[in-house]
């Protein structure tokens, strides 16, 4: 190997260890019932974030939204599909109010989330019918599995509010946290 290949190559695993970011690691720490489905995110990152090509996806199923909880980075298009033999309505009361109105199986409507929050998403036709989509800042959020644990990946170093936010609590939980490169931060919630 040339010193001049070396050092490209040096040069090139200086660059991803200096993007590496840092690792966000815990559990919620609570019933059973609210340690699922349980969404941490990092409040505000200093950069701006587009939202992916790529649509999200709500489906109804089994009268049912699923995913039942579905984040999304702020201008991101939801595609809503109507996965059962019966009709289906999306509408929602939060935020930024509005009716999809009604569709059967095999349809889908779309709709672009541009302001940050928490929009329940109901459907008039089945009231017992309830999800959620989370519109925030940036990509560093997951959603914990169902024992509570969760992780969040190639944070950039710096220091950020931590939110968790389940739909049984009445407050979002949050923490001042430090992320450093290459280094894990754990993190627990108390439900």
């Amino acid at each position: 190997m040339t010193g001049v290949m070396l050092t490209v190559i040096m040069l090139g695993l200086a660059a991803l260890q200096a993007f590496a970011g840092g690792t966000i690691k815990g559990a919620i720490q609570g019933p059973p019932k609210k340690a699922v489905n349980a969404l941490i995110y990092i409040e505000e990152v200093n950069q701006a974030y587009a939202p992916p090509a790529k649509h999200a996806e709500m489906d109804q199923k089994n009268l049912v939204f699923e995913p039942h909880v579905l984040p999304v980075i702020k201008g991101s298009v939801v595609d809503f599909l109507n996965g059962d033999d019966v009709r289906h309505n999306v509408f929602s009361p939060s935020q930024e109010k509005y009716n999809m109105g009604t569709w059967p199986k095999g349809e889908i409507k779309g709709r672009t989330f541009d302001k940050l929050g928490v929009y329940v998403q109901l459907c008039n036709v089945h009231a017992e019918m309830e999800g959620f989509i989370v519109v925030l800042q940036n990509p560093y959020y997951c959603l914990t599995k169902k024992d509570g644990v969760f992780e969040i990946k190639d944070v950039p170093p710096g220091t950020y509010v931590l939110k968790a936010w389940q739909e049984k609590l009445k407050k979002t939980q949050e923490q001042k946290i430090t992320v450093t490169d290459n280094q894990v931060t754990e993190v627990n919630f108390a439900f």
